[in-house]
């Protein structure tokens, strides 16, 4: 069953950001679908599981890619 994760992000600043977080969490597994809004700052997905991994994978991808996951 797919759910929704939303996870705000900080450091992005332009459309560069957004292409670059969406590349990075494209890779994640689990992850169907990724929606980054620069506006507010934050990823949502959609996942097949939403469980601590699948969470945790994807924020180690923002990082990865340079950005800070805000808590």
């Amino acid at each position: 069953m797919a759910e929704t994760i939303v996870i705000p992000i900080k450091g992005m600043t332009c459309s560069h950001c957004v292409g670059a977080i969406q590349k990075a969490l494209g890779k994640v597994a689990g992850v169907e679908s990724v929606t980054v809004s620069l506006k507010e700052k934050s990823v949502t997905l959609i996942v097949t599981n939403n469980d601590e991994t699948t969470r945790a994978n994807a924020e180690a991808a923002i990082e990865d890619a340079g950005y800070e996951v805000r808590k």
